[in-house]
């Protein structure tokens, strides 16, 4: 078992909404934290942490005095997912950071002698849709977009460097995560809900995984600590899946407002995501993405630690006190 009490953990990407929750459940459990930052830090946010500044991370980072004295390393920093990319050759620019730059900070790892390495990739390499079964861990990859196919590449190399330098490596592929300080898809459905406009989607009949914030960062500490881990690929959720029209009404239930939605046929959806250039938001509302976790409860004895109706209610009385 870990010895928390003299254990250092590295988090990169650690002033992230994920991030800064995750700093602090290990402070709360006893281990020291070293917060790899891009640049300082706000206020008081990461009180009790160390600080190191380590810019924008690629193929030629610099790790050797970050890693010094740490056991352990959650690598959450990456070049996120965008609905519109703007760049000339996504690919390339998600590559540098997403697949070269982690691949850098693993090899400086383990040379560093760093035991575990924990990996927070993303569903989308196992692909952006289910159709009949969810998707299990140990799925064939089949990333749809260069986002997914970087997390792809990420992954691969990190199990070579496992091999070749003898250090424990631990993958975690989660769906849209949510929870106090949520931006993204999850922020615009809030927004949507809030809004009163009505909505087209009541024709949806579609189911969704999701995770909490406290259900994942539970995940990645069990993850640290379990023995059954290392070398090992991991999916994640709340255990609930969602359609589309009921994730709305739980929203607006504790908005304590109605929403409206109204039925509209979802090939017509499709159709007008197309014509406006917003398949991805579309597909999104519409698609089911549903994930296995019975690998990770099993291996783990994991069970999410928040029901998902009480982390939809904590994320919703933080939008209302926050808008």
């Amino acid at each position: 078992m870990v010895n928390k009490l003299s254990s250092r953990v590295l988090v990169t990407g650690a002033d992230g909404f994920i991030g800064k929750r995750l700093c602090q459940v290990l402070l709360d459990n006893g281990y020291t934290v070293r917060a790899a930052l891009r640049r300082p830090p706000h206020n008081t946010e990461l009180a009790g942490v160390e600080h190191v500044i380590i810019g924008d991370i690629g193929s030629d980072s610099r790790w050797e005095e970050t890693l010094k004295n740490v056991d352990y390393v959650v690598h959450l920093a990456a070049r996120v997912h965008v609905m519109n990319e703007s760049v000339r050759d996504p690919l390339t620019e998600y590559r540098e950071v997403n697949t070269a730059g982690t691949a850098r900070l693993a090899r400086q790892a383990a040379a560093q002698g760093v035991k575990r390495f924990i990996y927070i990739s993303s569903i989308k390499v196992n692909g952006d849709a289910t159709t009949g079964r969810p998707f299990s861990a140990d799925d064939r990859p089949d990333p749809q977009d260069p986002y997914g196919v970087s997390k792809a590449e990420a992954e691969q190399q990190l199990r070579e460097i496992s091999k070749q330098m003898n250090m424990e490596v631990v993958t975690v592929r989660p769906p849209l995560v949510y929870g106090s300080g949520v931006g993204g898809n999850f922020l615009r459905l809030m927004r949507l809900v809030g809004s009163g406009v009505p909505v087209p989607l009541a024709s949806i009949r579609n189911a969704r995984s999701m995770v909490s914030l406290n259900n994942l960062t539970d995940l990645l500490l069990r993850c640290l600590e379990h023995p059954g881990a290392a070398n090992e690929t991991f999916l994640v959720s709340d255990g609930v899946d969602w359609s589309t029209p009921a994730l709305l009404r739980c929203i607006a239930q504790h908005m304590d407002i109605s929403v409206r939605l109204f039925p509209f046929p979802p090939a017509f959806l499709r159709l007008a995501g197309r014509v406006s250039r917003q398949s991805g938001v579309v597909n999104r509302l519409c698609d089911s993405l549903e994930v296995d976790i019975g690998k990770t409860r099993r291996r783990l004895d994991w069970v999410p630690l928040q029901p998902p109706s009480e982390a939809v209610r904590e994320t919703v009385e933080w939008y209302l006190r926050t808008t």
